[in-house]
């Protein structure tokens, strides 16, 4: 049962039966006896006149429930708290919503002076490396459909992408490292690092950032070298956790 959920869930619209059990490897009627099942329960419901099955009100208790609890911050609190610790730097966990990034947890380092990145707090994602991280997760079609033109390049300090030719080739660069960076492109004379956090089908949940005030090109390449395994050791830790890859 839990394999047709997790089937259901990774489709964009509803399905035909014939295709759960092809792309599960089930019988059709063990297929048809466990979605009767599911669907007694709530978890699914069978669209009879189109012959589909999509997920059912039980299903969207279950992810509002999700949410109410906040178990992503909870399960990410400790291994950022290690991060911050560990490098002296402030560190926060963001996640995407369009073509924002909302920052969900922020870890202090003694000393450092506040940043932009606090708690709910929005930002455009094309310019924070927390961003960066998750859209170069995410298929071609779905980064196209989030900045479909000009109008939705936001920017701060006149820097970073202003096309989606740009955003494509900074978000390869990103897939070729495993890590995003930004510099100055949120608030100037600052940079940061991040990497993402991925559930059980590869999809970015989250991602992992440190932020650290800009020294100069030499220093700043120096220290990003020495932050890069502890930021995606964090990312990979918690993808962990919450049972991703």
């Amino acid at each position: 049962m839990l394999g047709i959920l997790r089937y259901l869930a990774g489709q964009p619209r509803p399905v035909p039966a014939g295709a759960i059990a092809r792309e599960l490897g089930l019988p059709r009627s063990t297929t048809y006896h466990l979605l009767t099942e599911l669907a007694a329960a709530g978890f699914v419901v069978h669209l009879a006149d189109d012959r589909l099955y999509g997920l059912g009100i039980s299903a969207y208790e279950l992810g509002t429930g999700y949410l109410r609890q906040a178990p992503l911050q909870r399960l990410a609190r400790i291994p950022m708290s290690a991060l911050t610790d560990q490098t002296g730097h402030s560190s926060h966990l963001a996640v995407l919503h369009g073509r924002e990034v909302l920052y969900v947890i922020e870890e202090r380092a003694r000393g450092r002076a506040p940043l932009v990145t606090d708690v709910d707090v929005r930002l455009p994602a094309q310019l924070t490396a927390s961003g960066r991280a998750m859209l170069a997760a995410l298929p071609a079609a779905t980064v196209r459909a989030l900045f479909p033109g000009p109008a939705a390049f936001v920017l701060r300090n006149e820097l970073g992408p202003r096309t989606l030719r740009e955003l494509r080739q900074l978000l390869a660069e990103v897939r070729r490292l495993g890590y995003a960076t930004e510099h100055g492109e949120v608030t100037m004379g600052f940079s940061s690092i991040a990497a993402v956090v991925a559930d059980h089908s590869g999809h970015p949940v989250a991602s992992v950032a440190l932020t650290f005030p800009d020294a100069d090109a030499e220093a700043d390449a120096a220290l990003i070298s020495r932050l890069i395994a502890p930021v995606t050791r964090a990312a990979a830790e918690i993808s962990r956790r919450i049972g991703g890859s």
